[in-house]
């Protein structure tokens, strides 16, 4: 899962991010206006974490420019600003959730566990296609109910893919998703290859059906032969 926190206090974004990090999601960092702006426009996330007070603009602005962008993004506003006004603004504007500073960390991994499976997966606790079922509060799969051990990366792949069925996913799509900016200044894909053969053959030696197809000059597609 990506993240994309917009967060102007470098301590508190430092912590968050590591936090983040450990709980096994990809988190950028972004710590003023103008650079969350830009991240919002070259790069998708599964959720945006936005402070409202921010160097060089205001955070609201980002989510509107966010929405006419992308209207089904996540989105959670944290901020210092607890009033009434602020929360009724952000969520009228599309923000799914509003979390006031100073908050634990273990809340908001739970309000951010609960957006992204509202968002992705309809709400549901568990993302069954055929076979397969993923339960993403637990990071669980199982194919034909038999576990399925994946690595992280193995896994977030899977997530990608399930969330984007029938629809051709480029390697530079996959490689933002995993990396994110990791991936700056690489001119090989062929880690992606890898990535993609042991989670088909993971799948396939539990009984499942060889769902990852290969759309050659493009990219990969998710979906029933």
């Amino acid at each position: 899962m990506k993240i994309l926190l917009i967060e102007d206090e470098k301590q508190l974004a430092d912590s968050i991010s590591s936090y983040l990090e450990q709980e096994g999601y990809t988190c950028e960092v972004a710590l003023n206006f103008l650079k969350g702006d830009e991240k919002i426009e070259v790069a998708d996330y599964d959720c945006v974490l936005l402070d409202i007070t921010l160097p060089g603009g205001n955070g609201l602005d980002i989510l509107n420019n966010l929405k006419k962008r992308r209207p089904e993004a996540a989105v959670i506003i944290i901020s210092a600003k607890n009033s009434l006004d602020d929360k009724v603004k952000g969520l009228d504007m599309g923000a799914d959730d509003y979390l006031a500073k100073p908050f634990h960390l273990s809340e908001l991994n739970a309000r951010l566990k609960s957006v992204i499976r509202r968002r992705s997966f309809g709400g549901s606790n568990e993302l069954v296609f055929n076979e397969i079922t993923v339960t993403p509060s637990g990071m669980g799969v199982t194919v034909k109910g038999q576990p399925l051990v994946l690595t992280k990366k193995e896994y977030d792949l899977l997530l990608f893919f399930l969330a984007n069925i029938n629809r051709v996913i480029t390697k530079e799509s996959i490689a933002e998703h995993l990396w994110g900016e990791e991936m700056d200044g690489v001119d090989s894909f062929d880690f992606i290859y890898s990535h993609i053969k042991n989670l088909r053959k993971k799948i396939m030696e539990k009984g499942g059906a060889d769902y990852i197809q290969t759309v050659y000059g493009m990219g990969y597609k998710f979906a029933k032969k």
